[in-house]
């Protein structure tokens, strides 16, 4: 069973080890596959964010944050971030995630979710993020320097809460 819960600090470690096996393809988030533990942890878990992990059967398999989108007079729009462990893939915890996600942004006060930067070639998270209410209301061309596939667009991806 999949069972989501708040980060601790003591879960940096397993988080790490998620975001370094997600970044390390280059073909999904824009973070360079070399970025440090260090660095990952601290953009990870900053201050503004409300980081939670997924565990299946006792251990962490994915990572999520929310956080507001803009400060200010755009801070009810949330924002987010999910990882998934390669080795969790198929298992819904992605799906998991993103149901608790649409949860949690409502009991923090946000009206609406935007994600600022899907990668289009990510075809498995765009369906994921449509099946859960998203809609494309944009597409940035040649935003993201895909490993493999050399510049490719991203999408901005928005739900009402």
């Amino acid at each position: 069973m999949i069972e989501i819960r708040t980060a601790a600090n003591h879960d940096k470690p397993a988080v790490w080890q998620i975001i370094k096996s997600v970044i390390s393809g280059g073909d999904t988030y824009v973070f360079a596959p070399d970025s440090t533990e260090e660095e990952m942890t601290a953009y990870w878990f900053s201050a503004e964010k409300h980081v939670y992990v997924a565990e299946l059967d006792g251990e962490i398999v994915g990572t999520m944050w929310l956080k507001s989108n803009q400060p200010g007079l755009g801070s009810h729009v949330g924002n987010a971030a999910y990882m998934v462990s390669p080795n969790a893939k198929g298992k819904g915890v992605g799906r998991k995630m993103a149901e608790l996600s649409i949860k949690e942004a409502r009991r923090l006060g946000f009206k609406s979710i935007q994600f600022n930067f899907v990668v289009k070639s990510n075809e498995i998270a765009v369906k994921l993020w449509q099946s859960v209410g998203f809609q494309i209301i944009g597409e940035i061309p040649n935003a993201f320097r895909h490993a493999k596939n050399g510049m490719t667009n991203a999408y901005i991806m928005y739900r009402k809460l």
